[in-house]
């Protein structure tokens, strides 16, 4: 389904499996620590964020989108289509195509969750205090993530709320010259959700075709 590739495009640090000697600044290392250690902490967290795509560092189409997560669970909703991942497989919803397509991760996949991008520094990428940037009006710490092995992507950057200790923004430079860019706001935490919030009911969708992987 498109949201599947799209998810998948958002960001593939995964695809990196061969880790090589890597140059890990401390103070980056700090920082990205503390944001995984608060995420982690929480029962759940809610964000509203923009995804946008482009070429070079133009930015020509943007999606708005939600994320609720809960420890391994999580559910998105963009472009009118919803993704739940219920801790054991993987819910597709397309309400355009009356479709839902259920898998089980391979473990090749990207899962979208704010820890992957504040943990692939781990996974084979140089880490790299770039200093104070501003993003809509929020002095951020700016940090950049450059792969040691080609793995089709060029840079990758984060930008963090470190009073907070959440992410703010990220830019992923692709080597084929893409750009895809999160910016998350309206950043949201332990909140009351309803038990059903990451459970799939086939009988809420009795007219869908319901293609199980």
């Amino acid at each position: 389904m498109m949201l599947k590739k799209m998810i998948l495009g958002i960001l593939v640090l995964a695809t990196a499996t061969t880790i090589s000697a890597q140059k890990v600044d401390a103070k980056a290392k700090a920082i990205l620590d503390g944001v995984s250690a608060n995420y982690k902490s929480k029962n759940n967290v809610y964000f509203k964020f923009v995804y946008g795509t482009g070429a070079g560092k133009k930015i020509t189409k943007t999606e708005p989108g939600i994320f609720y997560s809960a420890q391994d669970k999580y559910k998105l909703k963009i472009m009118g289509t919803e993704q739940v991942y219920d801790g054991n497989k993987v819910y597709n919803v397309s309400a355009e195509d009356q479709e839902v397509t259920i898998a089980k991760p391979s473990g090749k996949e990207q899962m979208f969750s704010p820890l992957n991008y504040i943990e692939e520094y781990k996974k084979g990428y140089n880490v790299k205090y770039a200093g104070k940037a501003t993003v809509n009006g929020l002095s951020t710490d700016f940090i950049q993530l450059t792969p040691t092995k080609n793995n089709g992507i060029k840079q990758v950057n984060l930008y963090v709320n470190s009073a907070k200790k959440q992410l703010v923004k990220l830019e992923q430079f692709g080597a084929d010259n893409s750009v895809s860019v999160i910016a998350i706001n309206d950043y949201k935490e332990n909140q009351n959700l309803s038990n059903s919030m990451f459970t799939f009911n086939k009988n809420d969708y009795k007219n869908y075709i319901i293609t199980e992987l």
